[in-house]
């Protein structure tokens, strides 16, 4: 019999590979294909249905609402990179470089239209009332406001010197956590869970959310290039406002603070640029303590996790955030 995690491969292989997307006009769904295609971890899929069974469904009649939230994700993405003017993405080139930037605003745009359309699918294949459906639907455009809102407030701290480290976790919390919050509460409801079970999910999932976005800003500076699947040092040369380099502006004296200033909005930073604020995060204890705020936010998780019935997703839910925590890409 296979195991769990064999069983959510299976069933997001199968699903993938029939998304519904047509094939005409190609130059706007063949990017589509394109960004769904690089794969990824499909990590708020695989949480939403792990979710769902760990509320007492089946996970895969919660797979139109998988779908939804990783179309929704991709779109994102296709946006994100269009603004951070990124090369590339999972190691491949960006649909905006791939294409063309009105290719890739107008393919996002349909990306979102076909998750809302799976959305839909979800509320009539479980059977959810009128109320429940919407419901369902309120939570995911919510979300989807949130992270437009934490995309805005990641926009105006690159016009700003002073962003503390509570701003940037507010951003964060939108940009980054509030979909991943939102794949579990999705799971819940799917589930026809209780307003509690859906709250103690999306805590999970916020928890989540924030160490995986912490763990992107360390992995940027000192992960493995070709693991990561980004340039190295790339939030630096962008000059952007991380974990990283907002605690280390808070701690450094003078001399340092106006180093990494002039470094970060700094338009050619080369090597030996990255490397020297790299030399001055590792100075002043940023990297140690990022790592311990990621641990602690998964931590966290873990312990909300645990106020769950034992099941075979839970354990599965588990496994997962303990290889999140560790990972290298």
């Amino acid at each position: 019999m296979q195991d769990i995690s064999t069983q959510l491969d299976d069933l997001l292989d199968s699903a993938f590979d029939s998304l519904p997307v047509p094939e005409q006009p190609a130059s706007l769904y063949d990017p589509v294909r394109y960004i769904m295609g690089l794969g990824g971890k499909r990590l708020r899929p695989r949480l939403l249905l792990l979710t769902a069974g760990l509320c007492g469904a089946r996970p895969g009649d919660a797979m139109s609402a998988a779908l939804a939230v990783e179309m929704l994700h991709n779109f994102t993405l296709i946006h994100d990179d269009m603004m951070d003017n990124a090369d590339t993405r999972r190691g491949k080139p960006t649909v905006h470089v791939k294409w063309d930037n009105a290719t890739a605003i107008l393919s996002g745009d349909v990306m979102f239209v076909l998750a809302m359309k799976q959305l839909a699918a979800q509320a009539q294949h479980a059977g959810l009332s009128g109320a429940d459906g919407t419901r369902l639907m309120q939570r995911f455009l919510d979300a989807v406001q949130i992270v437009c809102d934490g995309q805005a407030m990641d926009m105006d701290f690159e016009q700003r010197d002073d962003v503390s480290l509570t701003e940037y976790l507010e951003m964060i919390g939108a940009k980054t956590a509030a979909l991943i919050s939102c794949s579990m509460e999705l799971g819940a409801m799917t589930a026809d869970a209780g307003d509690k079970l859906v709250r103690d999910c999306g805590e999970i999932g916020r928890h989540a959310g924030l160490a995986f976005q912490i763990q992107d800003d360390l992995l940027d500076a000192v992960g493995d290039t070709s693991k990561f699947g980004k340039k190295a040092g790339g939030d630096i040369i962008e000059g952007k406002k991380t974990w990283l380099t907002i605690l280390a502006l808070e701690r450094a004296d003078d001399t340092d603070r106006l180093l990494l200033r002039q470094i970060l909005k700094n338009k050619n930073t080369g090597e030996s640029d990255i490397l020297r604020v790299i030399r001055i995060y590792h100075d002043l204890g940023v990297l140690d303590d990022a790592i311990k705020a990621v641990k602690n936010h998964y931590n966290n998780a873990l312990q909300i996790l645990d106020r769950f019935e034992k099941s075979v997703y839970r354990e599965e839910i588990k496994v997962l955030l303990d290889k999140l925590k560790v990972r290298d890409n």
